[in-house]
């Protein structure tokens, strides 16, 4: 990561002399920016206005000294550096000033390239002690990121870079805000810095406002106003923010922020901030490969739905979800009537081919939040979200039509199938997995036994 760029240093340069007030200008020409003042109060007013690198100022002057210049300095801006010089200097006063803190001390008359070598030792150990400390800051960002390399959620990656960031930029408030564009309605928040019940207001106003595109942002900056959300500027100190994008190769896309405390951010905070992002993208990339090969076992290889195992964790997953929400599940089990014989009359490979168009017909039945999977076979499960038995029967049936409507490929000659389907619901026919479906299965064996082409409920079973 390249430096941020650095302003030149300022240096201040006291004496009731202009002849040397012009002398240090010269010599300071090229390394830094200078402001001339006459007396020692004037330096004071103008490290007040502005901080400065370096003072030079002379021993004796009119009111207050250079020594209690000195102290003044030591004491109100301490990262300043201070050169003396005078005319009638002493060795007992060289020896208090340095002691005082002073970084050099020179005789007049001062010779102009004595002065100028002293300016740059002086410039230069502040350079190399300010670059020794962006290194250490680095150095501790880059140790924080060592905590992203393993997350392996796409969630875990965007809380763990919200915390490496606030503590790099630093800050103390922030908000991650990341979606999974593959997955419909999977936006998801983190907080840090807020209390619970003001994270939570803050959350419901995000989730209803659709605050963010992440393709709206190209890359690290500080906004302000209206370039955040309107549920964001509820408060003075959320109205500048420095803003991270953080995208994987594939999917996952999201934005960090950081709010502005009671210290401005700098160009040194979005450096760090890009360090961040960097390595939080790389992190996403692996999360990405992780989950995809993680699906791979969850896919079935000739239709590329789920298969069972997946089925079985996704059934554990809706009906917990179902009984937080206290909305109901449905679970559909499908079986082709008589696809035994489409195997022995055309082969086990148009066969597969059946199945994977009956896939595809049947993904067109249903809605992306719910879940399709082949159970084995010619059997086919679906879970049917927030949905009662009277919706799932109605789903059942459109399922039952589509495929008797459509034509599957038979190697050059169309084939005509039909399916049987149990429908049954949660909490209503059972309250666990295996019994939910284990009655779906059921009812789909009572509607083959009235014929086949059929949707039975599992509360016919208990007729």
């Amino acid at each position: 990561m390249s430096a941020a760029p650095q302003a030149p240093p300022r240096v201040v340069v006291v004496d009731d002399d202009r002849l040397t007030r012009e002398m240090v200008r010269d010599a300071a020409r090229g390394r830094a920016r200078v402001e001339s003042c006459e007396h020692a109060e004037a330096a004071l007013e103008a490290l007040g206005r502005e901080p400065a690198d370096l003072v030079v100022s002379d021993l004796t002057m009119p009111g207050l000294s250079g020594v209690e210049l000195l102290e003044r300095v030591r004491r109100e801006h301490p990262g300043t550096d201070f050169v003396l010089f005078t005319a009638d200097a002493t060795v007992e006063s060289a020896v208090r000033a340095l002691r005082m803190g002073a970084a050099d001390f020179l005789i007049k008359p001062i010779h102009p390239d004595e002065l100028a070598q002293v300016l740059e030792r002086i410039l230069a150990r502040r350079r190399l002690l300010a670059e020794n400390a962006r290194l250490r800051d680095e150095l501790h960002t880059l140790d924080a990121c060592r905590a992203l390399m393993r997350c392996l959620d796409p969630g875990e990656v965007y809380a763990v870079a919200l915390d490496v960031l606030l503590g790099a930029v630093p800050a103390e408030r922030g908000v991650a805000v990341f979606r999974r564009t593959s997955v419909p309605g999977s936006d998801g928040l983190a907080f840090r810095g807020f209390a619970e019940a003001a994270a939570q207001r803050l959350g419901d106003a995000l989730s209803a406002d659709k605050p963010f595109d992440p393709d709206a942002f190209e890359t690290v900056a500080i906004v302000a106003d209206e370039a955040l959300p309107v549920a964001l500027r509820d408060r003075p100190e959320h109205r500048r923010a420095l803003v991270v994008p953080v995208r994987g190769r594939e999917t996952e896309a999201g934005v960090l922020l950081a709010f502005e405390g009671g210290t401005r951010f700098e160009a040194v905070a979005i450096a760090h901030a890009k360090l961040v992002a960097g390595h939080a993208e790389l992190a996403l990339q692996n999360a990405e490969r992780y989950h995809r090969a993680k699906e791979r076992a969850f896919l079935d290889d000739v239709t590329d739905v789920y298969n069972a195992r997946f089925l079985l964790q996704a059934t554990e997953r809706e009906i917990q979800r179902a009984e937080r929400s206290g909305k109901p599940l449905t679970a559909l089990f499908l079986d082709l009537d008589r696809f035994k014989l489409v195997n022995d009359r055309y082969g086990h490979l148009v066969g597969s081919g059946v199945l994977r168009q009956l896939s595809r017909v049947l993904l067109e039945c249903i809605r992306q939040v719910d879940t399709l999977a082949r159970y084995g076979g010619d059997e086919f499960t679906v879970l049917l979200v927030d949905s009662g038995l009277e919706d799932g029967m109605a789903i059942a049936e459109r399922i039952r039509r589509t495929v008797a409507e459509t034509l599957f490929e038979g190697g050059g000659r169309p084939i005509r199938l039909t399916i049987s389907i149990g429908v049954a619901t949660h909490p209503l026919h059972a309250r666990d997995r295996d019994g939910l479906l284990d009655a779906a299965d059921k009812a789909m064996y009572r509607a083959k036994s009235r014929g086949r082409n059929a949707c039975c409920s599992a509360s016919e079973l208990e007729a």
